[in-house]
């Protein structure tokens, strides 16, 4: 079984090279495979886990080989263990304190600002939600103590601004609980 303590994606335009790059990024290293699948608004997307050393390696060769239609990719050493769940839809956050809302134009670049919140502060990560049925835009929503979500979601933020792809950050300091059931 393959240690997932590293994320790779590489997010593209197009899906004839996303697919490309899954084959590419699965036969260079021993990784598995998380997601590779279509995203709004016709784009591909290819996340993938494992050995930091053999993510960057999978990720590295994709990225040379291909070239074309990269719109973005990363690798995040020792990712925290609640970006899996959160990925996924099931982190089991079942009350709201705070709630933090990062809303990014790329999904790499969010998967990195959900990272990167959760290290920063003690909060929950609720939900990664990755570009369907959202224009190819993606999401992160958190929760904990006002103070820790404030800065979680600037630490995320900062990451995403940072590459120009910030559409949005909230924190709202005492949240209608019926939100919850809305998110996930």
């Amino acid at each position: 079984m393959i240690e997932l303590n590293s994320l790779g994606l590489i997010e593209m335009t197009s899906i004839a090279a996303g697919m490309q790059a899954a084959d590419i990024m699965l036969k260079t290293a021993d990784v598995q495979l998380i997601i590779c699948r279509t995203i709004c608004s016709g784009k591909y997307m290819v996340l993938i886990g494992g050995d930091v050393a053999a993510v960057r390696t999978s990720v590295e060769t994709a990225v040379e080989t291909i070239g074309f239609g990269v719109i973005d990719h990363f690798v995040i050493p020792n990712v925290h263990h609640d970006v899996f769940p959160a990925i996924a839809g099931h982190t089991g956050v079942t009350t709201l304190e705070a709630l933090g809302i990062i809303e990014s134009f790329s999904i790499a670049s969010l998967i990195e600002a959900a990272d990167a919140a959760v290290k920063a502060a003690h909060v929950k990560l609720i939900e990664v939600r990755l570009a369907m049925a959202l224009g190819g835009k993606a999401f992160v929503t958190l929760t904990g103590e006002v103070a820790a979500v404030t800065a979680a979601v600037e630490a995320g933020a900062a990451l995403v601004a940072e590459k120009g792809l910030l559409v949005n950050k909230v924190v709202i300091a005492q949240p209608r609980q019926e939100l919850l059931s809305e998110m996930i």
